[in-house]
């Protein structure tokens, strides 16, 4: 039996110099706290009972070693994998000048804490996945497990869906409420502590913050709503759990069209309080539209009122965190439209000319929009407009006629679709009275 010793330590030796790492991965039970010199020296005289020489298994080891083991030259019967030494399912990161273990520091950091017991089947459950990419496991800190494998997720889950964003403090958002918020089914903290406050945070006033709006309106009661005209014109930040808040980031999300983009993340939403005798205006050529075309017969609103999008310059910092003030700036065009609506004369200043002439252009794809939307300022969002727009009856176009100044006879405005001349979309008035931006959206580049 003493002749097998020799062998085993040979066996040994070759294992050791196929996977290289400055760290040995097992020893045999003789010389189990024996110094490391030992195993160089001559093998010790033969037990009494035979030696079973265990073969080696794989072991997970530290970032530093197995990041070792990776420039290293396999043995040659061993398969050389691409995908992470911990999830096993996305490719390991390059940074260029090697390939670490790992995929991601979220698995790197989840591969240094202890094992998690393993399903009965021997598989991940899906449930075990991560909520946003459904690829990577739910990191787990030590004590819990989270909704998502990383930071990354988690603010690409909130920013698609921003009411998933929990509540750090755990507290009800509902004014003048200090109780404890739902715990969500994730674990994570709600932003109410009861359906009712989760009704009155989706429908509170814009003015006063206090109570539910009315129907119809933004404002609970015609006192807010008189405080709301005396003061405009100004913008009201729109809570982020709001009703109207879900409405308008909805109607931006659905709306951008531009393929081999990504719809950025919705940050802030203002409501926009027009002066009476701006609204007067409006309403009034509302009227005479509908009165002509009678839409609200057919099931449309009054005058086929739509809202849609407009881009513009902003030099100015307005709708950004705390930023509700109009700037001086008489270049501004995001305050100079916001403060006092569209002005047709203005026409050309910017562009020089327009597809279908002199005219006040919008759209119903927010992606088009965005190509106008532009900072000369420094600010880490974009701006842009939703506006109401009367659009009456259309006349339906599909190549450029860059001499109108009115709709063609018999119509209210120019419906420019997509085809011909155009890829996407454009609503284009010829008079100032038929528009008026509605929402401030605030969302990153």
């Amino acid at each position: 039996m003493a002749s097998h010793i020799p062998m085993a330590l040979s066996l040994l030796h070759t294992f050791a110099t196929q996977y290289p790492g400055g760290k040995q991965l097992w020893t045999p039970p003789s010389v189990a706290t024996a110094p490391a010199a030992a195993a160089s020296q001559s093998p010790p005289a033969a037990p009494s009972a035979p030696i079973n020489v265990p073969q080696p298994q794989p072991q997970r080891t530290s970032t530093a070693s197995s990041a070792a083991s990776a420039s290293a030259s396999p043995p040659a019967s061993t398969a050389i994998s691409n995908l992470c030494e911990n999830c096993q399912l996305r490719p390991k990161y390059s940074d260029g000048n090697k390939v670490h273990p790992y995929c991601s520091k979220s698995c790197a950091n989840q591969a240094k804490l202890p094992s998690q017991p393993p399903s009965l089947t021997g598989s991940i459950p899906k449930s075990a996945n991560c909520d946003f990419c459904g690829v990577r496991p739910k990191f787990f800190d030590g004590k819990r497990t989270h909704p998502f494998c990383s930071k990354a997720c988690s603010k690409n889950a909130t920013a698609q869906n921003p009411l998933l964003k929990s509540n750090a403090k755990g507290t009800c958002h509902a004014p003048g409420c200090q109780k404890a918020a739902h715990t969500n089914a994730n674990g994570t903290a709600g932003s109410y502590c009861s359906l009712a406050h989760k009704t009155l945070g989706e429908t509170i006033c814009l003015m006063c913050k206090q109570a539910p709006k009315q129907a119809q309106s933004h404002f609970c009661s015609s006192t807010c709503a008189d405080d709301a005209e005396k003061n405009a014109p100004m913008i009201l930040e729109v809570p982020l759990g709001h009703a109207t808040f879900k409405s308008v980031a909805d109607q931006f999300k659905a709306s951008w069209r531009h393929t081999g983009t990504i719809c950025p993340p919705v940050r802030r939403i203002y409501k926009i309080v027009a002066t009476q005798a701006s609204l007067a205006n409006y309403n009034a050529y509302q009227t005479k539209v509908e009165g002509s075309g009678h839409f609200v017969a057919s099931g449309r609103s009054a005058g086929n009122e739509n809202r849609r999008w407009h881009g513009t310059r902003r030099e100015c910092t307005l709708g950004d965190k705390g930023q509700t003030q109009f700037c001086a700036s008489t270049t501004c065009s995001l305050c100079c439209i916001v403060r006092s609506s569209f002005d047709i004369s203005l026409w050309g200043t910017k562009t020089g000319w327009g597809r279908f002439g002199k005219g006040i252009y919008t759209s119903s794809t927010s992606s088009k929009s965005n190509d106008y939307s532009h900072n000369d300022c420094t600010s880490s969002l974009k701006a842009i407009l939703l506006n109401k727009v009367i659009v009456g009856k259309g006349c339906k176009l599909t190549h450029d006629n860059t001499s109108l100044t009115a709709p063609p006879t018999g119509y209210d405005s120019v419906l420019a679709e997509k085809g011909g001349s155009l890829n996407y979309d454009e609503l284009v008035v010829y008079t100032n009275d038929a528009i008026r931006p509605s929402f401030l959206v605030m969302y990153e580049p």
